[in-house]
C-alpha cells in the first residue's frame, strides 16, 4: 500500500513520522514522508523515502518563541508563516496524495489533507503529537492554562474555531492563486456529516502520561508515543570519553527553541551548574554554539550540536529542557527526572503534566528564570521520590507500542 505521510515543524514534529514510516516499510508497505527539506538526510539514515517541503522551520521557531504564551500571537505566527509557503506546499501535496492509497496527516495539514482525502476517496488518519481538536473538560487546550472543567471545554472549542477559520481563509487565498487546484469544499475533519463519518484521529501520547477522557468518541485513539530506535548510532569518541571520565552528568537541551533571551537563559543555567560543580552535556540544537563559548574550556562541560535523545538521556542524571512534546516523551522513556523551562505553545502544558506525575519539579517559565529557582529544582530532581517515579513511569511507557498500534490501525482503515 502506498502511504503519503504529511508533517511539518521541528525534529520533534518529524521524528515520530520517521518512526512510523520505518515500521510501515518493515510491514511491507511503501510510505512516502513529506517534511521540511532540512530533515532529508535524517530520513535517509532510516531508509525512509522522502519529499522535501519548502520553508525553513527555524523562522517559525523564532517567531513562536517571541509569542510566548499569547495564543492570538501564536495563531498569527502560524497563519503568517503557512501562507508564505502554502502555494508550493499545496502543489506538492496534491501530487503526493494523488498517487497514494492512504493519507496520514499531522497538525498544519489537518484541514487541507482531510479535504483532499475526501475528494480523492482515499482513507485517512490524522496523527497528532499532543491532545488537540477533540474537546474535553478533563484538561485545557494545550495553549491554555487550567480553567476548570467548563473553562477547559471552552478552551478547546475556541482553539478549534481559530484553527478552522484560519485554515478556511488560507485555502480561499490558495484557490485564488491556484484556481482549480484544491477541493471546493472544506469540512471540519472531526465532525460527522450526512455523507461521511468523522476522520479517525490518533493522539501519539502515552495513556500512562495523560488519561484518555471518557467523553472522547471511539474514533479517537491514544495508544502511546512514537519512539524511534536509533540502533545504528555511533557516539563520537569525545562523548564516550566524557561519560566515562567522572560522575553521571546532567543534560541541557532546548532543541529547536530560538529564544531572544537565550544568552540570559544559558548564563543562568551555567552559573547554577558551576555553583554545584556539576558535569553537564549541552546539546546546542538550533542555537548558535557561540552562546556557549565561555564554557568551552571547562572540562566539566561538553557541548555537542545534537545526539539521539533515546541514546543519551538514560545515561544522564536528569534533563533540563524546554518542554516540547517530543523531548518530554524522550525523557519519560529514559526514566530520569526532568526540569522544564517552558518557552511557548504546548510547553507549559507538558511542564505542568510531568510535575503532576511526580517526575519533575514545578516548571520554571523562562520569564521567571533565576539561579535560585534553578538550584532548588536541581536539588528536587535528585530526590529519591522523583527518581523512583521516573523509573516506574518509564517501565509503563516502554511496555506500550504506539507505532505498532498505528500501523495496525492504518491497515484496518484501509480495508
Amino acid at each position: 500500500m502506498k502511504i503519503a505521510i504529511l508533517t511539518y515543524g521541528s525534529r520533534g514534529d518529524v521524528q515520530p513520522f520517521v518512526a512510523l514510516a520505518r515500521r510501515l516499510r518493515q510491514s511491507g508497505h511503501s510510505p512516502l514522508l513529506a517534511a521540511p527539506g532540512r530533515f532529508s538526510n535524517f530520513a535517509a539514515r532510516f531508509n525512509v523515502d522522502f519529499v522535501s517541503l519548502p520553508g525553513e522551520p527555524e523562522e517559525i521557531s523564532r517567531a513562536l518563541n517571541d509569542s510566548g504564551a499569547n495564543l492570538l500571537r501564536i495563531f498569527r505566527v502560524l497563519q503568517g508563516y503557512t501562507q508564505q509557503i502554502a502555494p508550493q506546499v499545496v502543489v506538492q501535496m496534491l501530487e503526493i496524495c494523488s498517487q497514494a492509497d492512504f493519507i496520514v496527516h499531522s497538525f498544519l495539514f489537518t484541514v487541507g489533507a482531510h479535504a483532499l482525502a475526501r475528494s480523492l476517496g482515499a482513507p485517512e488518519l490524522s496523527i497528532q503529537g499532543f491532545p488537540v481538536f477533540i474537546p474535553t473538560g478533563e484538561f485545557p487546550n494545550v495553549a491554555f492554562p487550567p480553567l476548570g472543567r467548563f473553562g477547559n471545554l471552552l478552551s478547546h472549542h475556541f482553539a478549534n474555531q481559530m484553527f478552522w477559520w484560519g485554515s478556511k481563509i488560507g485555502f480561499m487565498r490558495i484557490r485564488s492563486r491556484l484556481p482549480g487546484s484544491f477541493p471546493a469544499q472544506l469540512t471540519w475533519p472531526f465532525r460527522a456529516s450526512r455523507n461521511h463519518p468523522p476522520a479517525p484521529l490518533l493522539i501519539a501520547v502515552s495513556p500512562s502520561v495523560l488519561s484518555r477522557p471518557a467523553e472522547w468518541p471511539q474514533t479517537v485513539h491514544m495508544p502511546g508515543y512514537f519512539f524511534l530506535d536509533e540502533d545504528t548510532y555511533q557516539p563520537p569518541q569525545e562523548l564516550i570519553r566524557f561519560l566515562e571520565a567522572g560522575a553521571t552528568p546532567l543534560c541541557v537541551t532546548f532543541g529547536s527553541m530560538l529564544h531572544r533571551a537565550a544568552p540570559r537563559i544559558f548564563h543562568t543555567l551555567l552559573e547554577a551548574i558551576e555553583a554545584r560543580n556539576e558535569r553537564v552535556i549541552i546539546l546546542a540544537g538550533w542555537n548558535d554554539p557561540s552562546l556557549l563559548k565561555e564554557s568551552e574550556a571547562n572540562e566539566r562541560i561538553l557541548i555537542l550540536p545534537s545526539a539521539p535523545h533515546e541514546w543519551l538521556f538514560p545515561r544522564c542524571k536528569f534533563v533540563v529542557h524546554h518542554g516540547g512534546a517530543g523531548t518530554t516523551a524522550a525523557v519519560l522513556h529514559a526514566g530520569v527526572p526532568q526540569i522544564v523551562l517552558p518557552h511557548t505553545a504546548d510547553q507549559p502544558f507538558w511542564g505542568r503534566r510531568v510535575h503532576a506525575l511526580g517526575v519533575a519539579p514545578a516548571p520554571i517559565p523562562i520569564g521567571a528564570l533565576s539561579m535560585e529557582r534553578v538550584l532548588a529544582s536541581f536539588s528536587e530532581a535528585e530526590s529519591a521520590s522523583l527518581q523512583a517515579a521516573a523509573k516506574s513511569l518509564s517501565a509503563r511507557i516502554r511496555a506500550e507500542d504506539g507505532v505498532g498500534y498505528a500501523v495496525q490501525l492504518i491497515e484496518q482503515l484501509a480495508k
